[in-house]
């Protein structure tokens, strides 16, 4: 008989679900049929399983935080089960010492992990039995079957397991080592908290504080423009001054100035340049692509995108959702158009056929054998679900997937711009751009997102004349650069190469996955927001307090740069590819861990953090013994307290008092130092930085009406 293990319970089921089969706890046994004559069982791990064990298991000593202690370097390392996961582990160890169990499939998802999960339960169980290997990219009933007809051997592998077992070590070490170190040094700074730091984490956190800074160091400069309206043989249009391509005038005197010398003068038609541009339609979806989409149209973190596509995965109706690929093979691309004439009975997708392109398996834009990796991209199956059987996530995921295989079989669109040139009294140049598009292509299964900015234009001739009818006088600002999004980060995590200057390390990065991979990212933000280093509101993500220390502390050592992981990722692979050892892979990681520890004790004594700084951090846990007394409650007489997201009394839970002062207000943060005072004195200094309307700055002291119960601006 044959054992096959899945990754988890509902991946077993789905497996079995070819067989014919009987329940028993934690597992299901496969009656005798033509794949297994002899019948089998399959059971399952709940994810990881197994665990590696912490310090103190090596040593003893190794319990305590001390910067005596480090580094903590275990001689072999040591995988234990997860007591929650214990009752599973004894099901599959029962199973496997089962006499009649003959051979073992490992059927753990196609991946590093799945790979990692599995092979760890068999290891733990001491199995003797041979071990054979199910590699599918999707759970449809045909995609089982032909998947337990052609079985890899183990040892084809063997070599992912290393890679990914010598991955899970070494981020131990770092993980283990470095947050140790950080966060005893920054408590001896005053800094009482956990300061996590990892491999992939903290690069990840240095590129979102430095746009942290970048956002809180731009100033903002005032400029003007100046709008032309024109009639040119009765034809009414609008067009922006520029001078040498610049459109911006930087004092409000030189704007009106110009507005003046146009206003009625002559206009003529300089030029008119017409571009045409086509558009191919995009390439089909790997995780990080849908969970970027699914973050700017419908506001996903990458976690949920993650979460409902493997839900979409185990019922069979999408293929493998960890893939990094956005190709397919030639296999794949046979069974499109049974999957198209079976969406194409849908309502939804009526409108979008007949297609325009009837077959892709000539295309290499989308069919490259090259370029599939493990998986090839994210795409529906032949198994199309009734839509009113998935839940609303389920249905918006699923859409985007199938109209992103819809749209790759339409034309491309084709869209025409226009720029015209008018001068004005034959000195000025005015600038005028619009398009129209001449083919909407696969535009029309995938509209554009934003609004369409651009204009129609009327049809103008060079050397037409007409008349400034009127100008306007525009003003505006330069903006500090934008935020990211959830979806953004995933972005910049896969192409942090762009980070390093390094070339050859730039193109190890954009070979490999960037910081992290297909599967880690959304877990890698989750994290961060856990860990109170960032703060999503909105959409947008924003560095705490916290992060800023711990980023100000690493510096320019390793653990910060994309350079580290890009070294790390061309040896893990080298790993898996066979051409590098696992061992010297540790001893390199072992000798980088000690060295850091050395340098960042010594070079500890020059760290400073600025006041504010100091003001706005909050530890992530506390007791409430330890909270510090900034002053009394206006209305209740209790004590006010730092909570965390904003200053309130300690009387809130036994007499109700809903007293607040915010931490941020006008776009300033308030410190503690400010609060103090307000407090005592009913008033503050005078701060800078609040922005009003049109995000103008302006500064002024905060204090408290006692008559209106509220706190209020006193300006100066």
């Amino acid at each position: 008989m044959r054992l096959i293990i899945a990754e988890k319970p509902d991946q077993g089921i789905t497996l079995a679900s070819i067989f014919k089969t009987k329940k028993s706890q934690g597992y299901l046994e496969i009656l005798p049929n033509d794949l297994f004559p002899e019948g089998g069982y399959v059971t399952w791990a709940v994810g990881h399983v197994c665990q590696l064990v912490a310090p103190e298991t090596y040593k003893p000593a190794w319990k305590k935080w001390s910067l005596d202690s480090l580094p903590i370097i275990p001689e072999h390392f040591q995988y234990e089960i997860s007591r929650d996961k214990a009752k599973q582990f004894a099901v599959i160890n029962k199973l496997i010492s089962n006499p009649q169990v003959t051979e073992i499939i490992h059927a753990g998802d196609a991946g590093r992990e799945g790979e990692l999960i599995v092979r760890n339960v068999i290891r733990l169980s001491k199995a003797r039995q041979p071990m054979k290997r199910l590699w599918i990219s999707s759970l449809t009933p045909k995609s089982i079957k032909e998947g337990f007809q052609s079985l890899l051997d183990e040892s084809d592998t063997r070599n992912l397991f290393y890679e990914a077992y010598t991955r899970a070590c070494a981020d131990w070490v770092v993980g283990m080592n470095a947050s140790r170190l950080y966060s005893l040094l920054l408590q001896q700074k005053g800094f009482s908290d956990v300061f996590s730091v990892g491999r992939v984490q903290t690069p990840t956190l240095a590129l979102i504080v430095k746009r942290e800074r970048e956002i809180g160091q731009f100033v903002s400069v005032p400029f003007w423009e100046v709008i032309g309206d024109f009639q040119v043989e009765g034809k009414k249009y609008k067009g922006k001054w520029e001078n040498n391509g610049e459109s911006r005038i930087n004092t409000k005197e030189m704007a009106e100035k110009i507005a003046k010398f146009c206003e009625q003068k002559q206009a003529e038609i300089a030029d008119v340049v017409a571009e045409r541009k086509d558009y191919l339609p995009p390439l089909l979806y790997n995780l990080s692509a849908l969970q970027a989409d699914a973050n700017r149209l419908f506001k996903f973190p990458p976690k949920k995108t993650l979460d409902v596509l493997q839900k979409l995965y185990q019922k069979g109706i999408v293929s493998y959702p960890r893939s990094d690929s956005r190709y397919v093979t030639a296999g794949e691309a046979e069974m499109f158009p049974e999957i198209l004439r079976k969406l194409s009975r849908f309502q939804e997708y009526a409108d979008f056929f007949p297609l325009s392109v009837e077959s892709l398996q000539d295309n290499k834009r989308y069919v490259n054998e090259k370029k599939v990796t493990d998986h090839y991209a994210i795409i529906p199956t032949e198994q199309v679900p009734n839509f009113s059987s998935l839940s609303p996530d389920e249905q918006r995921l699923y859409d985007l997937i199938v109209k992103s295989l819809i749209a790759a079989h339409h034309e491309k669109s084709i869209v025409e711009y226009t720029t015209i040139t008018t001068l004005v009294d034959g000195r000025a140049v005015f600038i005028s751009k619009g398009k129209v598009q001449l083919q909407e292509g696969w535009r029309k299964v995938i509209p554009p997102y934003e609004k369409d900015k651009d204009t129609l234009l009327p049809n103008l001739v060079k050397g037409e004349k007409g008349t400034v009818i009127k100008t306007t006088v525009k003003e505006g600002k330069t903006q500090p650069p934008k935020r990211y999004t959830e979806g953004q980060l995933i972005t910049l995590m896969k192409t942090a190469g762009k980070q390093i200057e390094d070339k050859e390390l730039e193109k190890v990065l954009m070979k490999t996955e960037g910081l992290g991979t297909e599967a880690t990212r959304a877990g890698i933000i989750t994290m961060l927001k856990d860990r109170k280093y960032i703060e999503v509101k909105k959409n947008l993500v924003y560095a705490t307090a916290k992060a800023h220390i711990l980023i100000d502390a690493v510096g320019n050592e390793l653990l910060a740069s994309a350079e580290m992981t890009a070294k790390w990722e061309q040896r893990l692979k080298e790993i898996s590819e066979g051409t590098s050892s696992p061992k010297a892979f540790i001893d390199k990681t072992n000798k980088m861990i000690s060295h850091l520890i050395s340098v960042t004790i010594q070079d500890s004594n020059k760290w400073v953090f600025d006041d504010e700084l100091k003001d706005s951090f909050v530890p992530r846990q506390y007791k409430k013994s330890s909270l510090t007394k900034l002053g009394t409650c206006k209305r209740c007489g209790g004590s006010i307290v730092d909570k965390g997201s904003f200053y309130g009394c300690t009387n809130y839970q036994k007499k109700g008092c809903t007293f607040t002062i915010s931490k941020k207000i006008k776009g300033k943060s308030l410190t503690q130092k400010q609060v103090k005072k307000l407090l005592k004195e009913g008033e503050t200094d005078t701060i800078e930085g609040f922005r009003g309307k049109e995000d103008k700055e302006f500064a002024a002291k905060i204090k408290w009406d006692d008559k209106e119960q509220k706190i209020q601006f006193v300006f100066s």
